[in-house]
């Protein structure tokens, strides 16, 4: 009798979950990664109990239309690549295409999208299962919404620690982010608070400014001028 079985795609996706989502920072991570791949130049990061209860990710990006935001879900979806040769040029920071079909294997999470010219939409995916789908209204571009993180996995929540460390995490995570991404508006709000903003200009220092203070930046001038 055979021992080796084919797993069920739900029980993949579980799996493929514990390398890509080990903690809300890392949905952040594969979310905004997302949004800086379809050329948003505009993110905005919402975070409710530190992730565990709602993460909320909306840029303006290209969006999507009704066919790819279903096939999004799917594991090795992607828009990145379509050929062996394309591997040895890729130009994004996802083309696996296996975050969010992870991220919603182990959540609730909702995908509002609109492209230019075109009506909004909606699908909705608890555990991996389509639930239901629509119309949407919303500006161009995407927006998707994470619910109860780990919810049908409870033996991920010992991998979480205090609300500090998770902080310490999420912030950490955009604070690289949005270094790499100069030229993008970011925000980060923790139960509706603004914590960080960056206004997209590309000026480095006004970058550093905003995630790291002005004493950062002085620092690095009085650095810049002894050096010289």
């Amino acid at each position: 009798m055979s021992l080796i079985k084919i797993m069920s795609p739900s029980l993949a996706n579980m799996i493929a979950a514990g390398e890509v989502v080990d903690r809300p920072a890392s949905v952040i991570k594969e979310l905004v990664e997302n949004s800086i791949d379809a050329h948003a130049t505009s993110i905005k990061v919402e975070v409710y109990d530190m992730g565990m209860s709602k993460i909320t990710i909306t840029d303006n990006g290209i969006g999507m239309d009704f066919e790819d935001a279903h096939l999004a879900f799917e594991r090795h979806a992607t828009s990145k690549i379509s050929h062996a040769n394309d591997l040895s040029h890729i130009g994004t920071l996802g083309f696996r295409g296996e975050a969010l079909a992870a991220i919603a294997s182990v959540s609730k999470v909702t995908l509002k999208t609109r492209q230019k010219d075109s009506e909004g939409i909606y699908v909705t995916y608890h555990g991996g299962s389509h639930v239901e789908e629509g119309k949407a209204a919303l500006n161009h571009g995407t927006m998707i919404e994470v619910t109860d993180l780990f919810y049908n996995t409870p033996a991920r929540y010992k991998y979480i620690k205090s609300d500090t460390a998770e902080k310490s995490h999420i912030m950490d995570i955009f604070d690289r982010l949005a270094l790499a991404n100069p030229k993008i508006r970011m925000q980060l709000y923790i139960d509706d608070k603004l914590i960080k903003e960056t206004y997209g200009q590309g000026d480095f220092y006004q970058l550093i400014d905003q995630i790291y203070g002005s004493k950062m930046t002085k620092d690095m001038t009085v650095f810049e001028e002894t050096v010289q």
